[in-house]
């Protein structure tokens, strides 16, 4: 009997979690690219309580290194600032929170890195 319950409930769990986690980010907009050199940037815009998640990310495999990054919103400047590579990805992320604007909302992220001065630039249209 417990073995039946615990069967029945393990098969619950491996149907329905799932479907719940894919469903979760079925609206987000996610764009990715190279950048100028060898590093890669990725662009997520997900809609969170009414308003918009941005997060704007670049891998570029080598740790300490600075990026100065900016993010625009529908052209406006919403996030400016500086970031560092780290971990052994060498990759940095920056998550903002914007208002959903009517019609559509376009996202611009770029990055510089200070060292190298390569330059990732991506789009995001939610």
């Amino acid at each position: 009997m417990k073995k039946a319950i615990a069967f029945a409930l393990v098969t619950v769990f491996v149907l329905i979690v799932p479907s719940g986690i894919a469903s979760a980010g079925q609206n987000d907009v996610i764009r990715e690219g190279s950048c100028g050199d060898a590093s890669d940037w990725k662009l997520k815009v997900s809609p969170e309580d009414g308003r918009l998640e941005v997060e704007f990310e670049v891998d570029q495999n080598v740790s300490g290194d600075r990026w100065r990054v900016r993010i625009r919103h529908d052209g406006d400047l919403v996030f400016r600032g500086t970031r560092t590579t780290r971990g052994a990805s060498g990759s940095f992320e920056v998550r903002i929170v914007e208002n959903d604007t009517s019609g559509s909302d376009v996202f611009r992220g770029r990055a510089r890195n200070l060292s190298t001065d390569e330059v990732c630039v991506g789009s995001a249209t939610f």
